[in-house]
């Protein structure tokens, strides 16, 4: 299976507390189906301290699954479902099936 998003990949929040909002994937997690994006799906943790830090409640961003976040269509900016198509007969991209546009440069 190809990968549909990718780390580093802009991306919608489609459903959730943070529905509209976008990010950039940081962390794929292809076995579970999930995705961490900065900046959304914030959570509190409540650390020990230790050598590195000094404990207390830090706040992280927790995974969220794929079928929740889609590409912006590089035309509108509207969240578009993601196709793949050859290139010159031997490069794989990813497309919109919005608007037909590229999403690998």
């Amino acid at each position: 299976m190809a990968a549909k998003v990718k780390k580093g990949d802009r991306v919608v929040m489609l459903a959730g507390k943070d529905k509209g909002k976008t990010g950039e994937v940081m962390q794929v997690y292809p076995k579970d189906k999930r995705v961490i994006v900065s900046g959304v799906n914030m959570v509190k943790r409540h650390t020990a301290p230790s050598q590195n830090n000094t404990g207390g409640i830090v706040e992280k961003e927790a995974s969220v699954h794929v079928s929740n976040v889609a590409h912006p269509d590089p035309k509108d900016d509207k969240p578009t479902r993601v196709g793949f198509k050859m290139l010159d007969g031997d490069r794989k991209v990813r497309y919109a099936k919005r608007s037909g546009e590229v999403i690998d440069s």
